[in-house]
């Protein structure tokens, strides 16, 4: 199978990509340890290309995703498949999720963990996240109208205005 042959030479080397056999693949979106990362199986059924590859997202690297998510993604992976059927596909469907990463998971909620660690380094350089805490928790109320005025002309609140909440 020519595609066969494309995709071993295209991906060599790339970890995020698995030959599961010579007609099932693996390709994961996003990098290991990204709260947003997914993984896409495609399968060639006997007609491949002239019907549609199986596309799953059945592996156990997604059982964080929500449902709903996993299946907008898949939708929108089958409008590709339609646009291209006919022609090996496997390729232009793991990149156009690559390409399309953000957009897939737009509505996946990230750990808020994760986002609330990154959000304070990047507000305090090398002050300990409990310090900004407390330090937040003694201002009068005064203080926190003024903090809430602070929003710029547009009406929005500048970045890290939530941060507080987030923490609670």
């Amino acid at each position: 199978q020519m595609e066969l042959e494309a995709l071993r030479s295209i991906y060599e080397g790339d970890l995020c990509f698995r030959e599961l056999s010579p007609v099932s693949f693996q390709y994961r979106i996003g990098e290991s340890g990204d709260p947003k990362a997914f993984l896409i199986e495609v399968s060639w059924p006997e007609t491949y290309p002239q019907t549609a590859p199986v596309i799953s997202m059945d592996a156990f690297f997604n059982n964080t995703i929500s449902s709903a998510i996993k299946q907008s993604i898949l939708d929108k992976l089958m409008v590709e498949v339609e646009a291209n059927l006919g022609t090996a596909m496997t390729y232009t469907l793991f990149e156009y999720a690559k390409d399309n990463k953000e957009l897939l998971m737009e509505n996946q909620p990230v750990n808020t963990v994760t986002s609330v660690s990154n959000s304070i380094s990047i507000g305090t350089p090398g002050v300990p996240p409990s310090k900004k805490k407390e330090k937040k928790e003694q201002l009068s109320k005064t203080q926190k109208r003024k903090l809430a005025d602070k929003t710029d002309n547009k009406g929005e609140l500048p970045r890290g205005w939530n941060w507080v909440d987030v923490i609670k």
